[in-house]
């Protein structure tokens, strides 16, 4: 995948890829990103982040969690911090959280860690 361009060939694990859209470039490639994080894997922000070009884009990605995970129908739960943690605060939104990843057979202890070398997902180059 270019910097530039959008990833080629994705399979997004079972979630309807949206139609072309009017956002940016980044955010097109931030989103499927995510949309290729398999079921039962997590990604870090940042890795996601690094997987749409922009390495230093973490905060963008998290932006983006926060404000199009409902409309895009995003796999938002797999997303978790560099840390192998779920950010959100438990108990909250980081319970629902915790929640969907066991419902995909992540193991995700009570304090909200994940073991990222088990259920850490490898992106392809």
């Amino acid at each position: 995948m270019t910097r530039n361009s959008a990833p080629r060939d994705i399979r997004y694990d079972g979630f309807d890829a949206p139609p072309p859209s009017a956002h940016a470039p980044l955010t097109d490639r931030i989103l499927a990103a995510i949309r290729c994080i398999p079921k039962g894997r997590v990604a870090s922000y940042g890795q996601v982040a690094m997987v749409a070009g922009s390495p230093r884009g973490a905060r963008q990605v998290a932006r983006l969690l926060h404000s199009l995970s409902e409309k895009e129908k995003l796999p938002w739960h797999r997303v978790i911090n560099s840390a192998g943690r779920i950010s959100l605060p438990i108990p909250g939104a980081g319970a629902k959280q915790a929640a969907l990843l066991r419902r995909e057979k992540v193991e995700v202890s009570e304090t909200g860690a994940v073991d990222l070398q088990r259920f850490g997902w490898q992106a392809e180059s």
